[in-house]
């Protein structure tokens, strides 16, 4: 069985379309600004990509007091994914439709207002639904709630390279029989609570700049939002006439550094763009773009650099991250979006971040948007204590 993306929805600071994100990437504009959800003026940090306008879209009073702003925007990247690959879910079998959704640290804002309630009400309690809303599973779940999905359905906790984690998963899953996955990955990270753990790491760019691979690269900024994706069965997209077929996962791999925190390898991550590679039955010579991490830390940009040096010596990379921010798990959903829509236009979106590159990461960034034949991509993610991660993409036959 052959798994294709049939369907794409993108909530995120590039846009609140899959157009809109196109329009923006391919600009090369930047949307990371003054972080306004609450007030970060004493925090380190204090810019972030912030997805635009009100995201409570149709979500009713009642399910509203018991999610988060992470599952209201998965509510809408999934109705607009299974309305451009044109699915009446209605016409299928709950047990043909899964959701593999990555996540990683849950309804933040959630939590963050009912500890308030916690610490500073005389009742010292939580209600009833921080242990639904603030779930690192709660998109899962309330996706596979909304659309009556009973096919086998799991979230994946990679930090970063969850976003890729979940097509390969979603690939699987169509391999061993189940026709249709709601996947991808979207992060809420925008709270009090939560800068502060993202500061603790030490490597968000006190610079408030975000320039992977710089020579001012200082590290990132974080972003909200993501992106889901219909993944597909070929012969049942064909078979109901899917409008598009934008993809196919032709191949993956991941692997684990297997070395403390801090200590990011190039062998591993060199070695799950090799897997993929190596499943997909595509030579290094036959990719025409590869789609980076683009963490924004020296050490990692010098690790990630290498690594593609000795896997493809060179080729075209572009990021867009710089505009958005980093949106953990949602970043590398996002990025095979970007992904699918090159293919879908035979166009490489410009690279941003990089004036002049650091020492070690001398890569063939993409100058400017271009329209090339696009046929073949490779997308790399990392995620943070050693999760490395890659797909390759490539135009459906």
């Amino acid at each position: 069985m052959t798994a294709v993306i049939t369907g794409i929805g993108v909530v995120a600071p590039s846009g609140r379309s899959a157009a809109e994100h196109w329009d923006t990437v391919c600009a090369g504009e930047s949307r990371v600004g003054p972080i306004t959800l609450f007030d970060a003026s004493r925090y380190g940090t204090r810019t972030a990509g912030q997805v635009e306008g009100d995201v409570k879209g149709d979500v009713d009073g009642r399910l509203l007091v018991q999610t988060d702003r992470w599952t209201w925007m998965g509510f809408d990247a999934a109705a607009q994914a299974l309305a451009d690959a044109a699915l009446d879910l209605s016409t299928v079998d709950p047990y043909d439709l899964a959701v593999v959704q990555a996540a990683s640290s849950g309804g933040n804002q959630f939590g963050q207002s009912e500890l308030q309630k916690l610490w500073s009400k005389p009742e010292r309690r939580v209600g009833a639904y921080q242990s639904i809303a603030w779930f690192y599973a709660a998109t899962t779940g309330q996706l596979s709630i909304r659309h009556q999905a009973k096919g086998p359905s799991n979230v994946l906790v990679s930090e970063s390279a969850g976003g890729l984690d979940s097509l390969q998963h979603a690939a699987r899953l169509v391999s061993r029989g189940t026709p249709i996955v709601l996947t991808g990955g979207l992060e809420a990270p925008l709270c009090p609570y939560a800068l502060a753990c993202q500061l603790a790491s030490g490597r968000l760019s006190p610079a408030d700049e975000y320039r992977p691979f710089d020579a001012a690269a200082s590290g990132y900024v974080p972003g909200e939002g993501g992106a889901v994706l219909v993944v597909e069965d070929l012969e049942h997209a064909l078979a109901r006439g899917a409008p598009v077929i934008y993809a196919e996962i032709a191949g993956w791999g991941s692997t684990h550094d297997g070395t403390h925190a801090g200590q990011p390898s190039s062998r591993q991550y060199g070695r799950a763009m090799r897997l993929a590679l190596d499943r997909s039955a595509t030579r290094p010579e036959e990719v025409d773009v590869v789609i980076p991490d683009a963490l924004g830390v020296p050490e990692y940009d010098r690790a990630e650099s290498e690594a593609i040096r000795d896997v493809f010596g060179s080729v075209p990379v572009t990021t867009h991250k710089p505009l958005t921010g980093r949106m953990y798990q949602g970043g590398a959903a996002l990025d095979a979006v970007t992904a699918v829509l090159a293919l879908r236009h035979n166009t490489v979106p410009v690279s941003t971040g990089v004036t002049q590159p650091a020492p070690g990461c001398e890569l063939d960034f993409v100058p400017a948007t271009t329209s090339s034949t696009v046929d073949k991509l490779l997308i790399g993610a990392r995620g943070f204590d050693g999760y490395n991660s890659s797909v390759v993409l490539r135009r459906a036959a």
